[in-house]
């Protein structure tokens, strides 16, 4: 006969009061929200060219919604969600393919870069827009 399991009162892995939060953590969970979020975009994407098929007074909906400060703000999210996700895939390509960056220092230091590229693109992109 087998002996009775042993009860151990530890966790069987490790769990969420032992982490410290780090940059290379919350860009990992970010680059999963910015991928949900690029969903939300391609639908609002679609909605768009659905409104540009319709006609005129359609478009002339769906545009003045994009020029109000909240459609502004959706843009610029959306730019942020895709210029994220974007730059933090190139990085998972190079820790895929040569391997570099995988030390904790320079990993957290490429999650901080791409955050600040992510910002100041997606605020460019909407200076540039505004200027045209």
């Amino acid at each position: 006969m087998s002996a009775p399991p042993k009860t151990d009162s530890r966790p069987l892995s490790p769990h969420l009061q032992i982490w410290r939060p780090h940059a290379t953590m919350a860009a990992s969970i970010t680059h999963r929200i910015t991928g949900m979020g690029l969903y939300g975009g391609t639908l609002l994407i679609a909605v768009w060219l659905f409104a540009l098929a319709s006609g005129p007074d359609a478009y002339a909906a769906v545009e003045a919604a994009a020029f109000s400060l909240p459609g502004q703000a959706v843009l610029f999210l959306w730019a942020v969600a895709v210029l994220y996700h974007f730059i933090n895939g190139i990085r998972h390509l190079v820790w895929d393919g040569p391997g570099a960056g995988f030390s904790p220092k320079v990993a957290s230091q490429i999650s901080i870069f791409n955050y600040l590229f992510a910002i100041v693109g997606a605020g460019a992109l909407m200076f540039a827009a505004m200027m045209s």
